[in-house]
C-alpha cells in the first residue's frame, strides 16, 4: 500500500522500512531542506538491519497508520543505517547517553531543522504502559512543545551542540603519558573480572575483545600471569557456552546471562574478526589446540555464510527467523539455532543422540530454565556441557570414537539446519569491517599455516581495490551493495583497511600491499588529523554537523586507536618521522582518557604499549625460508614488525645467498642467522 523514498536506497535496514506508511527520508539535503522550509522538527530514527528491537518498533509503531499520520503531519522523518553512517549515529548517541543515562538501538532523536537534538531515547512502546507515555503520546507532546515553546527548544539544542564540541576537544597535553596508565587500567579490569565464569561484569556479558588485546600485551610486557589467566578463562568459557554456535561456528553478539549460555543470536562480522584474533593469540602463547580450533570454527563460518561470491565479507546475520517454513512472517529469537530433543534423536538415532546430548547439554524437555519471552520452550540451546573425555568415560568408549561421533553428529545437524528458514543476511559490505576481517584471515594464514585463509584475505583485498577504492580521487568508499559503491570513507575505514594491508604484507611480503597501507595512512592524515590539538576526527571537514574524535573502545576498537597503531607500525617500517609525530600527538591528546578512564580505551592502551615498549624488527633477506617464517609466526610478538630486506633502506644482505634473518631489538641488530635453531634462540 505504501512506498517511500527509502525504496531507492541500498541499505538493507532502510529497505526494511521502504513500505511503511511513515513518509521516511534518507539522511541528506532533501530532508534537511524540507524541515527548514516547513519549520518542522526532525524525527530521526537510527538502527541497523539485524537489530531485534528495531524490528519490534517497526512492527508496533512504524507500520501503524495512526502513528504514521502523527509523524507525517508534525515531523520530517529520517531513517539512518548506523553502519552506513556511523558519523550521524555517534553524534546523536552521545546526546541520548548524556540525557538519558543509556543508549542503544533503535535510537529515536528529535532535532531542530538545523540538526540540533532536543529530545531522545531508544525504543518506545506504541502506547502508554507501566505509567509511562507511549510513542504516540510522546510525538504529540513534542509537536505541541515545538509549536508553543520553540525558542527554548532551539536554545537547548544549541547548548547541547556546544557541550558535544567541548567533549570532543580533548585536553592540551603535549607529552605522551607514562607506563603507569597500564597498571591502573589493569586493576580496573581485575576488579570487574568474573573469576568463576570469565568475562567482565555481570549479565548481559559482551565479549569486548579490545580488553583481551590489552591484557595479553600487559601480560607479555609485565610478565603478569593473572592477566593471561583472565583472558584464557574468558575465551574458554565463551567457547563452551551457547554464545558460540556449536554447530555452525562463529559467535553470537552477547550473552543475556552471566554463564555465556543464552545468547542474543545476532552474528556480526566485527565480532568474528576480533575474536578470531584473540583465539589465535591465545594459541600462540599456550600452543593449546582448543584456541586454534575456536579460531578455525570462526573462519569456517565466515567463509561459508558471510563471504560474497566477489570476495568481500557481508556485515551480519539477524537474531530472528521463522520457526515455521509455512509462516515466514512469524519470527522469533534464535529459531534457526535451537533444537527439540526429538529433532536431534530423529536425525542422529538413539545411540548417537545420547552421546551428543551429554556433550552439548540437550534435554528431553529443553534446557532453558529461564525463558521470560517463551521463545525457547521445550527446545535446547547447545553448549559444551561435558568434556569429550568425560563423555567417553561415561559411555565406556574411546575418546577418539566419541570425537568421530560428535563430528558426524554436528555435520548432520548442520545439514538439517540449512533447510530451515534462514535469518536475514545483511549483505552490505563495509570497508572498516572488511579491513578487520582481512587482518584476521591474514593472521590466521600465518599462525595456522593455512592457505585457505590466505586466499580469503587476498580475495577480499582484491575486492576492496576494485570496488571500494576510487583510484581517480584517491579515496576509500565505505559501503558496497548490489553493484553500488557509495559514501566517502570515514576514519575507521582508512585505519582498519590500512592495518589490513599491513597484515597482508606481513603474510606474503607483496610490495603492493605495503604501498597501499602507506597510501591509506597518508590520505587519512590529510582528511582527518587535527593538526592543532592532535588526534583524528572521525569524519571529513564537510561531512558532519559537528566533528568528533571517537575514542571509546567498545564492541569495536575506536577509529583513533586503530589509526595510532597504523601510524606507529608504519613509522617503524618506513622510518617516516611524520607518521611517528602524528601518532605521538594523538596519544598525547588522549592523555586524560588514558590516565583517568583506561578501561574505556583498552585498544588505545594497546597502541600506547606498542609505542613505549622495546621495539623489535625482524627482517628476512635472501630466498624464502618457510621454516624460519613459521618460527617467527608461532610466537606472540606484539611489538615486532616483520619485513623483507629489499623493502627497507637497510643494508641487510643474505649470507652466502641463502635465507637470512636479522633480529633487531631496541634499535640494535644482533648477528644475522641462517638456521631455525639459531633464530629460535634469538626469539626466546
Amino acid at each position: 500500500m505504501y512506498t517511500n523514498r527509502l525504496a531507492n536506497e541500498k541499505s538493507p535496514y532502510l529497505l526494511q522500512h521502504a513500505h511503511n506508511p511513515v513518509d521516511w527520508y534518507p539522511w541528506g539535503e532533501e530532508a534537511l531542506a524540507k524541515a527548514k522550509s516547513e519549520n518542522k522538527p526532525i524525527f530521526l530514527s537510527v538502527g541497523y538491519a539485524t537489530c531485534h528491537w528495531c524490528h519490534v518498533m517497526e512492527r508496533e509503531s512504524f507500520e501503524q497508520e495512526g502513528i504514521a499520520k502523527i509523524i507525517n503531519e508534525h515531523f520530517v522523518a529520517i531513517k539512518v543505517d548506523r553502519e552506513e553512517r556511523p558519523d550521524i549515529d555517534r553524534i546523536y548517541m552521545l546526546f541520548v547517553q548524556a540525557s538519558t543515562g543509556s543508549g542503544g538501538w533503535p535510537m529515536s532523536v528529535w532535532l531542530t531543522p538545523e540538526g540540533k537534538p532536543f529530545f531522545g531515547g531508544t525504543y518506545f512502546p506504541p502506547d502508554n504502559r507501566f505509567g509511562r507515555p507511549g510513542f504516540g503520546a510522546i510525538l504529540l507532546r513534542l509537536a505541541e512543545a515545538w509549536r508553543d515553546d520553540r525558542p527554548r527548544i532551539e536554545q537547548s539544542g544549541s547548548d547541547v551542540m556546544k557541550q558535544l564540541a567541548d567533549y570532543s576537544s580533548l585536553g592540551t597535553a603535549t607529552e605522551v603519558p607514562g607506563r603507569e596508565v597500564w597498571g591502573r587500567a589493569y586493576q580496573g579490569f581485575r576488579r570487574a573480572y568474573d573469576s568463576q565464569l570469565g568475562g567482565f561484569g555481570s549479565a548481559p556479558k559482551f565479549p569486548r575483545p579490545v580488553v583481551l588485546n590489552f591484557l595479553l600485551r600487559y601480560f607479555k610486557e609485565e610478565k603478569n600471569e593473572e592477566a593471561l589467566e583472565m583472558v584464557l578463562k574468558t575465551l574458554q568459557e565463551m567457547a563452551k557456552g551457547g554464545m558460540k554456535d556449536q554447530i555452525g561456528g562463529g559467535f553470537h553478539r552477547y550473552s543475556v546471562d552471566q554463564h555465556w549460555f543464552v545468547p542474543h543470536f545476532e552474528k556480526m562480522l566485527y565480532d568474528q574478526s576480533q575474536l578470531a584474533i584473540s583465539y589465535l593469540e591465545a594459541f600462540q602463547i599456550t600452543r593449546d589446540d582448543q584456541y586454534a580450533n575456536a579460531a578455525r570454527d570462526i573462519f569456517d563460518y565466515v567463509l561459508r555464510d558471510l563471504t560474497s561470491p566477489e570476495g568481500g565479507f557481508y556485515s551480519a546475520e539477524d537474531a530472528d527467523s521463522a520457526a515455521d517454513p509455512q509462516n515466514l512472517k512469524e519470527k522469533s529469537e534464535g529459531a534457526f539455532y535451537i533444537w527439540t530433543f526429538d529433532e536431534i534423536r530423529r536425525t542422529l538415532g538413539d545411540a548417537e543422540a545420547a552421546l551428543f546430548a551429554l556433550r552439548y547439554g540437550a534435554a528431553i524437555n529443553g534446557n532453558v530454565e529461564e525463558d521470560p519471552h517463551g521463545e525457547f520452550g521445550g527446545r535446547n540451546i547447545l553448549y559444551q556441557a561435558m568434556p569429550v573425555d568425560e563423555v567417553a568415560r561415561r559411555l565406556e568408549i574411546r575418546v577418539d570414537q566419541a570425537e568421530t561421533s560428535l563430528r558426524s553428529s554436528c555435520q548432520k545437524l548442520l545439514t538439517l539446519r540449512t533447510t530451515r528458514p534462514r535469518p536475514l543476511l545483511d549483505d552490505k559490505i563495509l570497508s572498516s569491517w572488511n579491513g578487520m576481517m582481512i587482518s584476521a584471515f591474514a593472521k590466521g594464514a600465518m599462525i595456522l599455516n593455512e592457505p585457505r585463509y590466505a586466499a580469503a584475505a587476498r580475495n577480499a583485498a582484491r575486492f576492496v581495490r576494485s570496488k571500494l577504492w576510487d583510484e581517480s580521487r584517491q579515496i576509500l568508499l565505505r559501503r558496497y551493495r548490489d553493484g553500488e559503491s557509495k559514501i566517502e570513507g570515514f576514519l575507521d575505514d582508512y585505519a582498519f583497511m590500512g592495518l589490513a594491508f599491513l597484515d597482508l604484507y606481513e603474510s606474503s611480503f607483496e610490495d603492493a600491499d605495503f604501498r597501499m597501507a602507506i597510501r591509506l595512512a597518508e590520505r587519512a592524515c590529510e582528511q582527518f588529523e587535527d593538526q592543532e590539538r592532535g588526534g583524528f576526527f572521525t569524519t571529513q571537514a564537510d561531512a558532519a554537523i559537528i566533528r568528533l574524535k571517537d575514542d571509546y573502545d567498545g564492541a569495536e576498537p575506536s577509529a583513533n586507536s586503530a589509526m595510532v597503531m597504523l601510524l606507529l607500525r608504519l613509522s617503524r617500517m618506513t622510518g617516516n618521522a611524520g607518521f611517528l609525530k602524528s601518532a605521538e600527538k594523538a596519544l598525547a591528546a588522549f592523555t586524560s582518557r588514558l590516565q583517568e578512564a583506561g578501561t574505556a580505551v583498552p585498544q588505545m592502551l594497546v597502541s600506547h604499549l606498542f609505542a613505549l615498549t622495546k621495539p623489535m624488527e625482524i627482517v628476512f633477506s635472501g630466498p624464502e625460508a618457510e621454516t624460519m617464517l613459521q618460527s617467527v609466526r608461532k610466537r606472540f610478538l606484539p611489538n615486532a614488525i616483520v619485513m623483507r630486506a629489499e623493502q627497507t633502506d637497510l643494508q641487510m644482505p643474505a649470507i652466502a645467498g641463502g635465507a637470512t634473518v636479522y633480529v633487531c631489538e631496541n634499535f640494535a641488530c644482533k648477528l644475522p642467522v641462517t638456521e631455525v635453531k639459531a633464530l629460535d634462540q634469538l626469539l626466546e
